[in-house]
């Protein structure tokens, strides 16, 4: 059809409905679930699946119409379960694993890792398996458009309903899914960044309350201090070191509770990782930031006090 890069078949969508299995090294014997090298995501998928999906070979070669009922059983596999059965990429080309049920698959190809689960999932072990020789009564087709994919998939539904009138068709674009996936954490990220923004604006708010507060119950002190030359960096401690102690309190606590919460950001915040000094230390800096930013005010008006206005009122 024109407009069509190249079209795959599945029997299940990326980050949908995979299904998993245990798959178990060609020199074990005892196929009890116990004694499986890996759980794997299976995916049985036509020739021309992985161009459409925008999956790369890493080594060997992809399936053939050939690889059918009638030929080895042959699979293709990504980096995390090439590592994990044969122990390493180069090794896995060639290599054999086992089925559950026994079966031998010859490896004849390795693929780049993906998101198979979840988009925050840890790297897991995937296989694809040919369809013709694993055939499913439940199929997608995976269509790589050179164009408007919005034109190709009117086009796709009136040749289906030409085919056969009363087909039901359902077409969707991967990035609409993958919207759809990500939606809760969209909406757990937006939550958190409101209440980040709202407890900043308290914490401003409370330093530079405490802050002016402590500038003008110890302005007379200060007035004297200046009198009997004091130094500003002296004037700065004695008014605002009350302030400064407590964002120090509060940035080594919140950096703790930070790294207690963090698995779960983690699952919530796609590609953040627990203990990520990246986030934790910008956090802090960042509070830091706007705690010194609510106290420059009250420091200001500190290193402002003239001593002489000060005695004449008293």
């Amino acid at each position: 059809m024109p407009g069509v890069a190249s079209v795959g078949l599945t029997d299940a969508l990326l980050l949908n409905d995979a299904n998993g299995s245990d798959v178990y090294t060609d020199r074990t014997t005892d196929l009890r679930p116990s004694n499986a090298a890996s759980n794997a995501y299976v995916y049985h998928i036509s020739p021309d699946y992985l161009y459409a999906e925008g999956t790369s070979l890493l080594s060997g070669r992809p399936f053939t119409w050939h690889d059918d009922q009638n030929s080895p059983h042959v699979a293709i596999v990504n980096e995390v379960f090439a590592r994990k059965i044969f122990g390493s990429v180069e090794n896995a080309t060639g290599g054999y694993y086992k089925m559950p049920d026994g079966i031998r698959i010859q490896v004849v190809g390795v693929a780049q890792d993906g998101k198979y689960g979840s988009l925050t999932e840890d790297p897991h072990a995937a296989v694809f398996l040919p369809i013709l020789q694993w055939p499913s009564n439940s199929n997608w087709l995976v269509v790589r458009p050179k164009g408007d994919p919005q034109q190709l998939g009117e086009v796709i539904r009136r040749t289906l309903q030409q085919l056969d009138p009363v087909l039901p068709v359902q077409i969707e674009k991967r990035y609409d899914e993958v919207a759809t996936v990500l939606f809760p954490s969209q909406m757990a990220s937006l939550a958190l960044g409101v209440m980040g923004i709202m407890g900043a604006m308290l914490a401003v708010t409370g330093i530079f309350g405490m802050a002016a507060y402590s500038v003008t119950k110890r302005l007379r002190e200060l007035g004297i201090r200046v009198a009997l030359g004091a130094q500003r960096k002296e004037i700065l401690r004695v008014a605002l070191g009350r302030a400064f102690q407590l964002l120090a309190f509060g940035s080594s606590a919140g950096l703790l509770l930070g790294i207690l919460a963090s698995r779960v950001l983690a699952s919530i915040v796609y590609q953040a990782t627990p203990r990520d000094p990246i986030v934790l230390v910008g956090a802090v800096l960042a509070m830091s930031l706007v705690g010194l930013l609510a106290a420059s005010v009250p420091a200001h008006r500190a290193l402002s006090v003239d001593p002489m206005i000060l005695l004449r009122e008293e």
